[in-house]
């Protein structure tokens, strides 16, 4: 049984498409096996960020970028945020985003 990937909003589809190339073709790639597989590919593909939140990590020649998302009832997928990593650490202005718009699809 496969599962649907869909966005929060448009403006997210929008930041996930005008990533770089290579983070661009990563994240089709990985949304694929998602699909198929469901939402735990595992290191180093997805992490937990605990509560139902996880990320899709992104790496390619350009950079590190992350897509935060959750998954619903239903096997449902919600793409919440992207980022373009620019440090070890994740930000929290970016987790407490992501938080939020997960908390506001669960209500």
């Amino acid at each position: 049984m496969t599962y649907t990937i869909r966005y929060y909003s448009s403006e997210v589809l929008e930041q996930i498409f005008v990533l770089p190339v290579s983070l661009r073709a990563r994240y089709i790639a990985l949304t694929q096996r998602i699909i198929e597989y469901g939402p735990h590919l595992g290191l180093p593909h997805t992490d937990s960020f605990g509560g139902g939140l996880f990320e899709l990590r992104l790496k390619g020649v350009e950079g590190i970028a992350r897509v935060f998302f959750c998954s619903l009832v239903g096997r449902e997928i919600v793409m919440l945020h992207s980022f373009i990593k620019k440090s070890q650490k994740t930000p929290d202005r970016e987790l407490k985003l992501a938080k939020l718009r997960m908390r506001e699809l669960k209500l």
